[in-house]
């Protein structure tokens, strides 16, 4: 079934994309009456099967779209609300306190409200630990949430910093010894960016011939072109828009690598970067980029959403194998994030590659896909809440247990009460990735490997 569409979709064999801004409060409640998606103009649809029109897979698009729209008109005071947030935070850690507040605008020393909750900037590891490189991405991906100056005297000291675009990227060069290493850090969901909400939620999809369905917000956040899809090359395109991610990351490592035979690099990141990393190698395999696959040591993802169907999952892991790239999710307990979206049969997302999945004592299980998949289970919610106090608890002890690297800030601390409302949500942060890559006996899969 199809609809009239207002560009052209060639690119794709099927997809189906929300408007929300087409979509009245009447609209709302009639597409839950009534069937016929297809008519109703805030769906544009063309699949190729049956499109599904069941009550459940109606109910998701009601609520994605009601989300959306929520978020357009709370984005201007929900970016107000998180500045004064971040800006009484950093007060207090600038300031050295609670009763010595005194203005202090030092940008190079301010930091977001993700950087808050997990201050370190430093790893507590070497480069000849097997833990090393999985520590310093998920340390990357933290740092792309900063700001760029920030970036350039905190870290410049230690990396390299290049750049950043509208969907901010870190590119960092670690040199040791001979090895050298690009890491390339997507940035995340950063609390307060209600756009960034709307392409999570979004749960449009295109389905790209001989790859499979993939999440049309992510895709879009990583440089999707309206009208003409992954084009290998950009044609030409008005100056004063934002460069397209992923072309110039791309470009920047083609010039990067050819001009250093030895170097080689690691896409990563955190939550929504999560999944631009595994989507950057999708369209890397997509245009054929012998040379950057050769020289792709590997994707690790930290807490990353599902990003495409059955038919998606397939396709990557053929070409991950057949480019010899290894792929490692790293799910710690019970964080919500990567049980979105629901890998069910009305939402059809699927999970793939190696999962590696980390207990609130940082224990490591290699799993084909994390417990509790869907995330909202009737026989996990006591558990859930339960781990919530321990972890709680586990805040006053863990300096005592592994060092003053793991202290944890009173910030943090008022992050993790909300898990005791909302389970899984403080798993998300950062701190408890970095403490799992780090405490975490990852150094012995990776042997293996």
């Amino acid at each position: 079934m199809e609809t009239n569409c207002n560009c052209n979709k060639s690119f794709a064999d099927s997809y189906m994309l929300l408007k929300p801004e087409k979509a009245g409060f009447f609209d709302l409640l009639r597409l839950l009456t009534f069937r016929n998606i297809s008519q109703r103009k805030f769906v544009e649809s063309h699949a190729a099967d049956d499109f599904n029109e069941t009550l459940g897979h109606r109910w998701l698009i009601f609520i994605s779209i009601l989300a959306q729209k929520l978020l357009q008109l709370l984005a201007k005071p929900l970016s107000l609300f998180g500045a004064c947030v971040e800006l009484f935070i950093n007060f207090i850690a600038l300031n050295g306190g609670v009763f010595r507040l005194l203005p202090n605008f030092i940008k190079e020393k301010y930091l977001s409200l993700i950087g808050n909750l997990d201050v370190r900037v430093e790893l507590d590891a070497t480069p000849e630990d097997f833990k090393y490189y999985p520590a310093l991405s998920m340390m990357a991906s933290k740092a792309s949430y900063e700001n760029e100056a920030f970036l350039k005297t905190t870290v410049e000291d230690k990396w390299k910093y290049q750049g950043k675009t509208t969907t901010q990227v870190l590119i960092v060069l670690d040199k040791y010894e001979d090895q050298h290493t690009y890491v390339v850090a997507f940035r995340g969901t950063e609390p307060f960016d209600a756009d960034a909400w709307c392409t999570d939620l979004d749960i449009s999809w295109y389905g790209i011939p001989g790859v499979g369905r993939m999440h049309g917000g992510f895709m879009k956040a990583l440089g999707l072109q309206k009208n003409v899809g992954w084009t290998k090359e950009v044609g030409e395109r008005d100056e004063s828009l934002p460069p397209l991610a992923y072309y110039l990351i791309r470009d920047i490592l083609r010039k990067a690598l050819s001009e250093n035979e030895k170097a080689k690099f690691i896409v990563t990141g955190h939550s929504l970067g999560g999944a631009l990393s595994i989507l950057f190698g999708t369209i890397l395999c997509l245009h054929q980029e012998t040379l950057l696959l050769e020289r792709l040591e590997g994707i690790y993802t930290f807490g990353q959403p599902r990003v495409g169907d059955e038919v998606y999952a397939k396709y990557m892991k053929r070409k991950l194998k057949e480019h010899c790239v290894r792929y490692f999710r790293f799910v710690y307990c019970n964080d919500l994030v990567p049980r979105l979206p629901y890998d069910d049969q009305e939402m059809m997302f699927k999970h793939f590659g190696t999962c590696l999945f980390f207990n609130r004592r940082y224990e490591l299980e290699i799993l084909e896909e994390q417990p509790n998949k869907n995330y909202f289970s009737p026989w996990c919610v006591i558990p859930m809440m339960l781990n919530a106090i321990l972890e709680l608890v586990r805040s006053f002890v863990i300096v005592y247990q592994s060092g003053p690297y793991y202290r944890e800030g009173w910030v943090l601390f008022c992050f993790r009460t909300i898990g005791l409302v909302i389970p899984g949500l403080p798993a998300h942060c950062p701190q408890d990735y970095i403490n799992s890559t780090l405490l975490g006996t990852i150094e012995k899969h990776f042997k293996l490997e």
